[in-house]
């Protein structure tokens, strides 16, 4: 195999246990191959919340402006960290997203020219599986660049 192939490897995580096996097997590619490497996390949209909030009275939902703001901190404080974390790679770009995930992600892998994207998934199936969809599963059916799935079944 060609070991310039995956130069500039995407490596789509969150804060649960899941991507920590991503995160692992993205260690040791990155150890082999010395890729320039993007870490992206893609926090959902803040809802407006109706805590507190009556709607007999006319009072309509809202949007803590300061909660968006902390999400997307906390989201890059990850990033940031996790960076550290990889030895090895010529590059390392964080990437933090507010948005729909599977959207977000692919999105930064055609902005950044990503050579492959690197996913966890928790293996849900069934009727989990319907409600919440499969972020690994749309990226495989719309990426431009291969998708490599790390499965792990975290209950």
């Amino acid at each position: 195999m060609d070991t310039k192939r995956f130069s500039r490897i995407l490596v789509a995580i969150d804060e649960t246990p899941c991507s920590r096996r991503a995160i692992d097997y993205a260690k040791e590619i990155v150890q082999e191959r010395q890729p320039a490497l993007a870490l992206v996390t893609v926090v959902p949209p803040t809802s407006p919340t109706s805590y507190g909030v009556d709607p007999l009275l006319g009072q309509q939902p809202i949007i803590v402006p300061e909660v968006p703001e902390i999400q997307h901190q906390a989201s890059q404080d990850f990033l940031n960290a996790l960076a550290e974390e990889f030895q090895g790679a010529s590059e390392i770009f964080t990437f933090s997203r507010v948005g729909d995930v599977r959207d977000e992600i692919l999105e930064v892998a055609k902005e950044w020219t990503a050579d492959l994207i690197l996913v966890g998934t928790n293996g849900r199936t069934g009727f989990d599986h319907f409600l919440s969809g499969s972020v690994s599963e749309a990226l495989i059916r719309k990426a431009t660049c291969p998708v490599l799935v790390i499965p792990l079944n975290c209950d």
